[in-house]
């Protein structure tokens, strides 16, 4: 991620050929920040909007968070508690059944386990999508209620999800988007907001780490993109939002061996001891590329065991009757 000051990022400017330049020039003209987002919403609709953790970011700003505190090695970040959630608006039995979970900064956690398990509604719920509810259980981020907070306000804050289909956004460019998105995130850290040609300087190594090309800024968000562009995109967002929580929902899906890598080298270039990752997988590979401190296991809405790599080991040797067997022995144990 680049620490440089502005005057840095200005000369990275004054480094890009004119034509390049001239994109990014006639955005000062562009919507202010947070009118992309806007314009995002009406295109695609409430929930569209809040699939996504920079469309939440990028909103109408509320006043400022304590949760926008900076953030030390060893804190924790996230922690769950007996969390049950279930679809949103039905009668139907929960599909979390008291979910408990920490993260602290500088930790990376997977979560592995069969469809239908809950991995995913964790994450869904854990940064306000509209579809599901919580219904029993506590949720704490950076010492505030998570669950008090509209997603929106759970983005700015630092918390960001990367989705395993990220939707479309007609109408609205990607240099639009991100700088509408990281200006508000930075309004809340008492951050200056970058002009076009700082955020142009600002985002260029980002580029570079996803071997993403520049004029990819100029299309229509994740419009047209192949699968391996959509993931790349959910990454280079989450470079730009800097935060301090990422939960990472089967990124590996839909990735050729050179993509996967490619993403993998971009999250891990964005790790740090003031952040913490939560993957969910199905599959080891992505976490040869991304090492884990932990990886917990989802059965029926629940975490049922919690070790490190080696869980994953016996996942791909001998499936999820291995891990029952692991649980066993462990209930033996005096």
């Amino acid at each position: 991620m680049l620490a440089s000051t502005g005057q840095i990022r200005t000369q990275t400017c004054a480094a890009f050929p004119q034509a390049q330049l001239q994109p990014m020039l006639r955005h000062h003209n562009a919507p202010a920040p947070g009118q992309a987002a806007q314009s995002a919403c009406r295109v695609g609709g409430s929930r569209r909007a809040r699939q996504c953790g920079a469309l939440s970011a990028a909103a109408p700003q509320a006043e400022a968070s304590p949760l926008a505190a900076p953030v030390a090695s060893g804190d924790v970040l996230l922690e769950v508690k007996d969390l049950f959630a279930r679809v949103a608006g039905g009668e139907q039995r929960e599909i979390l059944q008291g979910v408990s979970l920490t993260l602290r900064a500088g930790e990376t956690h997977a979560i592995m386990g069969t469809n239908g398990s809950g991995k995913s509604t964790l994450s869904k719920a854990l940064v306000g999508h509209p579809d599901y509810e919580v219904t029993a259980g506590s949720a704490s981020f950076k010492g505030g209620d998570l669950l008090e907070l509209d997603p929106e306000d759970r983005a700015r804050a630092g918390l960001f999800m990367s989705f395993q289909s990220p939707v479309e956004v007609p109408g609205v460019s990607n240099i639009d988007f991100l700088r509408a998105a990281s200006n508000a995130c930075r309004k809340r850290r008492g951050e200056a907001e970058l002009d076009p040609l700082e955020f142009y300087g600002f985002l260029s190594p980002k580029l570079e780490a996803l071997k993403m090309d520049s004029a990819f800024l100029n299309r229509n968000v994740n419009e047209g993109f192949s699968g391996g562009e959509k993931k790349r995109n959910e990454i280079l967002q989450l470079a730009v939002l800097e935060a301090d929580v990422a939960i990472l929902d089967e990124i590996d899906s839909g990735l050729d061996i050179d993509a996967l890598r490619e993403v993998a080298n971009a999250v891990n270039g964005l790790k740090s001891n003031r952040t913490a990752t939560l993957m969910v997988t199905h599959y080891k590979r992505l976490l040869n590329y991304i090492k884990p401190d932990f990886v917990h296991v989802m059965e029926a809405g629940k975490i049922i065991y919690t070790g490190d790599i080696g869980v994953a080991d016996v996942l791909e040797a001998d499936g999820y009757e291995g891990i029952r067997r692991l649980i066993a022995d462990q209930q033996q144990q005096p």
